[in-house]
């Protein structure tokens, strides 16, 4: 029979509650490498809680007191309460649209004095417990379609909320679940049809309608030609090729304009611009265009030599931080990029540009080894579980900062396009580091807890 823990740290995984608190200190570290001037008290500093790093070690403080409540917390707490809090959490996004506060160009975030907090953020936590709970009950065979639809519906109904909030950098996050959902029993057939749209808007961005639809339509003729002998016994099949076709083409003649023109705030438009080199896209109207002109102006990018590439001052300037660290790293306190306050967002979006400079390579590749440790433990961790509400959670989890850490580091190497997605636990942020938090000592709990049956 299950013996209830007695005290806070029995049954605690002592490597995921290490390797947090070396991350989270990496990250002090490296805000108060690109925030400290020569000659700064660092005490009174610190104290003051007028730099950055100063309300980081706050938001830390306050990331603690929330880890400690939740390792004294029973665990069948998160199963009773993860329905609420999912409605608790959508309801935090929506009070955005009447009392947010705009920040960046998006009105995603709600003033508490003390700091700003991002419901789309915090709101993985609840999105995760609600999908743990949904899959873990009984009657749930995530099987069938139905139920599938409805665990997609409780998946992305925060990221449509954050698309309409134009914060859709956010929004990409919540895609991660599909780690989960194919842990579960998802059909790899959905995951090949989701990257396969992806290649297909990526390469809608990047070709020309004539090579776009040149391409495609070469590649549904040769797989008609080679499977002829089994497509001739079953016209329908025939069918299903030219509708694949058309559904290419509308990607190329609808959707990209669409996002282009309609969903995407300039910055953004001009951000994955940069990242594809492209300058000479023609928008619907000359107004869209008279707008991405300007924000390619403000980026010193308007004007370019034929065929040099179009790059972002942002981008630009972090390459160049993490190129000037070489293989060993210029040594802590001793950046000029970082320190010179050259990166744009460095103790947010681009803090892994203070890591490569500072660092090096050699600290890049430590910091990456940290993130992937810390993944496969809870992985290991995951399959131990013997309650499904569990392994779900703690899957859900992987998923986000898999996406995370993967987007925050091609995005500051110019990779990919910029979401304004923070680095876990490094970044500047209160809203980052407690949802992180959070998110990774429930797991921690609900592990301790692992002979549990929770649902």
């Amino acid at each position: 029979m299950y013996q209830k823990n007695t005290t806070i740290v029995k049954g605690i995984d002592w490597i995921m509650v290490w390797l947090y608190i070396i991350l989270v200190t990496v990250g002090i570290l490296c805000i108060f490498s690109v925030e400290y001037k020569s000659g700064d008290n660092v005490l009174q500093s610190f104290t003051g809680l007028k730099k950055e790093y100063s309300k980081q070690l706050l938001f830390l403080g306050i990331s603690a007191v929330v880890a400690v409540f939740i390792l004294l917390t029973d665990s069948k707490f998160f199963t009773a309460t993860a329905n609420l809090g999912y409605l608790f959490g959508l309801l935090l996004i929506l009070a955005t649209f009447a009392v947010g506060k705009e920040i960046g160009g998006s009105k995603s975030w709600i003033p508490l004095g003390f700091m700003n907090l991002q419901p789309v953020e915090v709101c993985k936590i609840f999105t995760s417990l609600a999908l743990a709970k949904y899959l873990s009950l009984p009657e749930t065979n995530f099987q069938k379609t139905k139920i599938q639809l409805v665990a997609a519906a409780i998946a992305f109904t925060p990221a449509i909320l954050s698309v309409l909030q134009k914060e859709p950098g956010a929004a990409i996050v919540y895609f991660s679940f599909a780690v989960a959902f194919y842990r579960e029993g998802l059909p790899t057939l959905y995951l090949i049809i989701i990257f396969s749209l992806a290649i297909l808007i990526i390469a809608g961005i990047v070709m020309s309608s004539v090579v776009f639809y040149t391409i495609i339509t070469i590649a549904a003729f040769l797989f008609i030609f080679f499977n002829w002998r089994k497509l001739k016994k079953d016209m329908a099949k025939i069918f299903v090729v030219v509708l694949v076709w058309l559904l290419c083409c509308g990607v190329k003649l609808f959707l990209v304009p669409a996002v282009f023109n309609s969903i995407l705030k300039p910055h953004q438009v001009v951000r994955i611009f940069s990242t594809f080199g492209i300058d000479d896209y023609k928008f619907k109207s000359a107004e869209r265009t008279a707008e991405i002109n300007k924000e390619f102006a403000k980026l010193g990018t308007a004007k370019k030599k034929p065929g040099e590439k179009v790059e972002s001052y942002n981008v630009k300037q972090s390459k160049i931080a993490i190129g000037s660290g070489g293989f060993t790293g210029k040594g802590f306190l001793q950046g000029t990029q970082t320190r010179g306050e050259f990166v744009p967002a460095q103790n947010t979006d681009f803090i892994f540009s203070s890591v490569g400079e500072n660092f090096g390579f050699l600290g890049c590749a430590g910091l990456m080894l940290l993130y992937f440790g810390l993944m496969l433990r809870m992985i290991f961790l995951a399959e131990r579980q013997r309650s499904t509400f569990s392994r779900v959670y703690i899957y859900c989890v992987v998923g986000i900062l898999f996406f995370h850490v993967a987007l925050n580091v091609c995005m500051t190497l110019g990779l990919a396009p910029s979401p304004g997605i923070t680095l876990p636990l490094l970044s500047y942020g209160g809203s980052s580091l407690i949802t992180f938090t959070t998110l990774l000592f429930i797991c921690i709990k609900l592990d301790a807890d692992r002979q549990m049956i929770l649902r």
